[in-house]
């Protein structure tokens, strides 16, 4: 045991400095150019490298300042990485002033609580008399060991003996880094699929590895409670399982001892553990267990099927509250984080608005209705959260009504929700949905769309910045299996990695995916099966005289593309592109990509009818909405029909106004039928129109009405669906057809986007 002054102190940490200096850097110029060969992920703030390597072997030690608790854990946890790399095992040793230049090691310099880093900042200088890493917090020194890694060669991170090194090369560098926000976060849906206790620790381990901070466990759903909550034994024995369509059931949960674990774990990397009770909607797994807390009193069972569903926790009684405190109490008892997260969104109405309990609870409050009932049932639960220590978090739909107390909002309908919270000098999370939710396809959200994202918001003015903590990226499982995790996290979690960990204004996109592409042999030997970059082929249309032309490119380097139009799924042995494909008959066009003669991705699939309106020129009276656009003015005429999938590129949408369009045919014919398809898919608030007319006209100034389609939106759960409007009609020599489809306006009072505006999305006009 010693004792270091502030003079041997501060000759410590410059030492290493010095000796590089010593040994010769490059001009800033090559400093740029040679940093830009390393391959660590997020990219430092600082990285400058000089010649040279140090070698570490088997008789490296790892040297700490001090018998210190905190530094000796982490001196064991890279000892434990070395270990697994090479199968030896790297001493610990202590050292002193008067032998820190003269022995060679890796060197965890003294906590140094006066420095000017950020608390998770960290210093790493490389130099031939060693490995130095200093910080103010033991964060930091874990950072700087996750940095460490990255310079050495991909196979260290391997579990394979083929290939393993007895010692290892790291270059000379100087790096000096710090993160620039402190909630650095990854969200994983636990409901809707399970997720193994080791899967989630092992999800811990990557996302420390690429500096995130916090883990978002998204505990309970409708589909599903995965938390033991001991006083309420039945949320776990009844509301943690599903019937599936076998006749069997599907679920698991944790105990309070697994999530201890879990917890324990995520301490040692430096993760913060969220959990997520949802309130007072999506509650279908609770009131299937315990259905006392509902408006109707059940019965219920787990939900089978995804969306938002009507029957909440009553907010008029008492008993809710009191259930719910009693679950909020164990939770708060277990996680240590002072963050609770409670959801809040997506909240139907209709049960409140017949419920007695409700409407009394209302008047008792002196309530305006049941949106200032949301507001009044998530502020008493953020008093409650509150008088325990914690801080609540919620979605955005908690700004409703107004927030309580200390409230963190989760901005994910887009980045208004935490503009608005951060003018009011409440903190925000951003995880907008266009670019942090990676449940979305790469079509939708590709890598360079989550990278060139700026958690500040452009209209934010610069006073708030400081209530934007940061971001979290989501992972919601509806269509996610634990099996499929990977594909949709990576490669884009490199890239919310970096974007938040790095200034957001200083962005080189060729010089990240550079790193990128050198990157993907250490997520191979993590045993990460990674996805996609972008979508592997994408398609454009245009109309032509006598067909459709087809151009198609890939999303990444290095693929090929093959391509069918008889029906029949693509192989190596299709057709390979080579120019755009001209098709002049309906026929259902395929394509797929292949990497080293191995299929990449999903099979683009597009159905092409060709019709009399093929091509026709529309007239707009409403342009259709600059977010779906449906490949533009000819997109209802392209002769190709959109899916189920409302971003495939192919819909028109029309927000909060009706739809109105003339199409002005080629020549002028005879009429047999029109048909127009629209979208329902309640829970995205796309709606069928109230009704929809179709007119027909010789001359584009007289029109003559040929069909009126009425419609009433029923409060029932349903999937999303296409709904075909056709009439046979028999006209004699029209140029002219209108078409137009009533918007709904807003959204109902039942619907959880009650008052926001309503969709009408629509697709091909096909005119016979």
């Amino acid at each position: 045991m010693f004792v270091l002054n502030r003079i041997m102190l501060k000759s410590i940490i410059i030492l290493p400095l010095l000796l590089v200096v010593l040994l010769g850097m490059k001009d800033s110029k090559s400093e740029q150019q040679e940093s830009e060969k390393t391959n660590i992920i997020p990219k430092p703030k600082t990285l400058k490298i000089s010649e040279g390597d140090f070698l570490i072997n088997s008789n490296t030690p790892i040297y700490i300042s001090e018998e210190s608790d905190s530094l000796n854990k982490l001196a064991l946890y890279l000892q434990e990485l070395f270990n697994e790399a090479s199968q030896y095992e790297l001493p610990i040793k202590s050292f002193s002033a008067r032998d820190y230049d003269k022995k060679p090691g890796l060197y965890f310099l003294p906590l140094n609580a006066e420095s000017n880093l950020h608390p998770e900042g960290y210093k790493l200088e490389v130099s031939g008399n060693g490995i130095f890493i200093s910080s103010k917090t033991e964060a930091g020194y874990f950072y700087g060991i996750q940095t460490l890694r990255q310079l050495l060669p991909p196979i260290f991170e391997s579990n394979s003996e083929n290939g393993k090194s007895k010692s290892w090369k790291v270059p000379f560098v100087s790096i000096e880094d710090e993160p620039a926000f402190n909630w650095r976060g990854m969200h994983l849906d636990c409901s809707r699929h399970y997720m193994e206790k080791d899967f989630i620790k092992r999800y811990i381990d990557l996302i420390s590895y690429y500096k995130l901070n916090k883990m978002h466990l998204h505990l309970t759903d409708d589909q599903g409670w995965r938390l033991e909550i001991k006083k309420y034994p039945k949320l776990t024995e009844v509301g943690a399982w599903r019937k599936t369509g076998n006749d069997s059931v599907y679920g698991g949960y944790y105990t309070q001892e697994d999530m201890k674990e879990i917890i324990e774990y995520a301490h040692k990397r430096y993760v913060e553990i969220i959990p997520e009770i949802e309130m007072p909607g999506h509650s279908k797994s609770a009131l299937a267990a315990y259905p006392q807390y509902s408006c109707t009193g059940g019965p219920f069972e787990v939900s089978t099927s995804w969306g938002v569903h009507q029957d909440v926790f009553c907010a008029g009684k008492e008993k809710t509250y009191q259930f719910l405190e009693d679950i909020l109490e164990e939770v708060i008892n277990l996680f240590p984080s002072k963050y609770i997260h409670i959801g809040g969104d997506e909240v139907p109405k209709d049960r409140w608005r017949k419920c007695t309990d409700c409407q009394n609870k209302i008047d008792e409050e002196n309530l305006k209705g049941v949106h200032e009932l949301q507001s009044y049932f998530i502020k008493r639960m953020g008093k409650f959260i509150n008088s325990h220590g914690k801080k609540l978090i919620g979605w955005d739909e908690i700004l409703e009504g107004g927030l309580s107390e200390g409230a963190i909002v989760q901005s994910w309908r887009g980045v208004e929700g935490g503009i608005k919270a951060a003018r009011m000098k409440h903190n925000v999370i951003m995880s907008p949905n266009s670019h942090l939710y990676f449940n979305s396809e790469v079509s939708n959200t590709s890598l360079k769309d989550v990278y060139m994202y700026n958690p500040i918001p452009k209209n934010l003015k610069s006073r708030y910045h400081e209530y934007v903590l940061g971001g979290e990226v989501c992972m919601w499982t509806e269509h996610a299996p634990q099996n499929k995790i990977d594909s949709y996290m990576f490669p884009r979690l490199l890239a919310f990695s970096e974007n938040i960990w790095n200034n957001p204004d200083h962005k080189n996109y060729s010089k990240f995916y550079q790193r990128v592409l050198n990157h993907y042999q250490c997520l191979e030997n993590l045993g990460v099966d990674y996805g996609s970059e972008a979508a592997p082929v994408t398609a454009s249309f245009q109309p032509l005289d006598d067909g459709l032309k087809i151009s198609l490119k890939t999303g990444e380097p290095g693929l090929e593309i093959f391509y069918t139009i008889d029906g029949n799924q693509p192989d190596l042995n299709a057709k390979l592109y080579r120019k755009p494909v001209i098709l002049k008959t309906s026929a259902t066009f395929q394509a797929l990509t292949f990497k080293d003669e191995r299929s990449y991705g999903s099979i683009l699939k597009k159905k092409y009818i060709k019709h009399k309106g093929f091509g026709s020129q529309v007239q707009y009276k409403h342009k259709y909405s600059p977010k779906y656009t449906g490949n533009g003015d000819q997109g209802l005429v392209n002769g190709i029909l959109g899916s189920i999938n409302f971003h495939d590129g192919l819909w028109q949408g029309f927000e909060g106004h009706d739809m109105e369009v003339v199409l002005k045919l080629p020549e002028k014919i005879n009429i047999d039928s029109i048909s127009v398809n629209f979208l329902e898919s309640l829970n995205s608030w796309i709606f069928l129109p109230n009704n929809v007319k179709y007119y027909i006209s010789e001359d584009g100034q007289n029109f003559e009405q040929v069909a009126n389609f009425q419609h009433k939106t029923e409060n029932v759960e349903q999937p999303p669906n296409i709904q075909t409007y056709s009439i046979n009609v028999k006209t004699n020599s029209s140029q002219f057809v209108k078409i137009f489809a009533e918007n709904v306006g807003k959204c109902p009072d039942w619907h959880p986007g009650a008052g926001g505006k309503a969709w009408i999305f629509v697709d091909e006009i096909v005119i016979k």
